[in-house]
C-alpha cells in the first residue's frame, strides 16, 4: 500500500507499507524525492507525525540531494552509457508513456515525443531502466566473481549482497558477508576485481593498516595503491 500527502515546506511525501519492513525510516534520494518506509498495519497519523519531528533533517538533506542532482547526468538521445552486458538508447516514440525494453544487450528507454527527454519523469524511468539492468549484470556476475577470485587466493567469506550504494564501492561485514555496490559493473574490469579483492581482503584485516595493503598487494601484483588511485576518478553513483 502507497499514500501520498503533501506536506508545507517538504513538499509531496510517499508511505510505503509492507510486512517486510521492520521499523519507520525515511528514504530520500535524486530525483526520488521523500519516501517513508513502514511497517505493515503501521498507524499513518504516526508516521505523518514521524516525518514532522524529522523535518529539519529532510529540508536539510532535500538541499543537499538539490546540489546533487544539478551535477547529475542528464541522459538523451547522446548519451552514451555501456556496461560489459547492455547499451543504453534513448528515443522518441508516438505514445503516452515511458517504456523500457533490455534485448539482445540494448536498453532501450522509448519516451513520448511531446514530452522534454529532460523531464523528471523521462529521466527517473530511464535512471530505473539503468538500474535494474545494471542489477541483473551484477547478480550474475560479482558472485561467480567473488567465488573465483577467493579460492585462487585463498578466501573464505559468507555471502555475497548487491546493493546500490551512494557513497561507496563496497563493504565487508564483521561476519564477512561481501558487500558490492551495483555501480562496479560500470568500471573496467580490473576495477571491478580490485574492489572484489578489496573486500575479500577484509574478510582477514579489518582495516585499513600496513598489513592489509600488504595482503592486497600480494593479490594485485603491488598495484593495490594505483587501483585504489584510479578508481577514486569514478563515481559510486550517477
Amino acid at each position: 500500500m502507497k499514500i501520498t500527502k503533501e506536506f508545507d515546506e517538504i513538499g509531496i511525501v510517499l508511505f510505503k507499507f509492507s510486512k517486510n519492513f521492520k521499523r519507520l525510516s525515511i528514504s530520500l534520494r535524486p530525483f526520488n524525492g521523500v519516501v517513508v518506509i513502514c511497517p505493515k498495519r503501521f498507524s499513518i497519523k504516526k508516521a505523518v507525525d514521524f516525518v514532522h519531528q524529522n523535518k529539519n533533517w529532510i529540508l536539510e538533506t532535500k538541499e543537499k540531494i538539490k546540489e546533487h542532482e544539478k551535477r547529475a547526468i542528464i541522459f538523451d538521445e547522446q548519451t552514451d552509457f555501456k556496461t560489459a552486458t547492455f547499451r543504453l538508447q534513448v528515443q522518441k516514440y508516438v505514445g503516452t508513456s515511458v517504456r523500457i525494453e533490455l534485448n539482445n544487450g540494448v536498453l532501450n528507454v522509448f519516451y513520448p515525443e511531446n514530452v522534454l527527454v529532460s523531464s523528471q519523469t523521462v529521466q527517473e524511468a530511464i535512471r530505473f531502466g539503468i538500474e535494474k539492468a545494471m542489477r541483473l549484470e551484477a547478480k550474475e556476475t560479482f558472485p561467480v566473481r567473488v567465488s573465483q577470485l577467493a579460492a585462487k587466493y585463498g578466501f573464505s567469506y559468507k555471502k555475497v549482497f548487491i546493493k546500490n550504494l551512494k557513497s561507496q564501492w563496497g563493504s565487508c561485514s564483521h561476519i564477512n558477508n561481501i558487500n558490492l555496490n551495483l555501480h562496479l559493473v560500470r568500471l573496467p574490469e580490473h576495477l571491478i576485481d580490485y574492489m572484489i579483492l578489496h573486500e575479500l581482503c577484509h574478510t582477514k584485516e579489518k582495516n585499513h593498516g600496513p598489513n592489509f595493503w600488504k595482503l592486497l598487494d600480494s593479490c594485485t601484483d603491488n598495484k593495490a595503491k594505483i587501483f585504489a588511485k584510479e578508481i577514486n576518478k569514478y563515481r559510486s553513483y550517477f
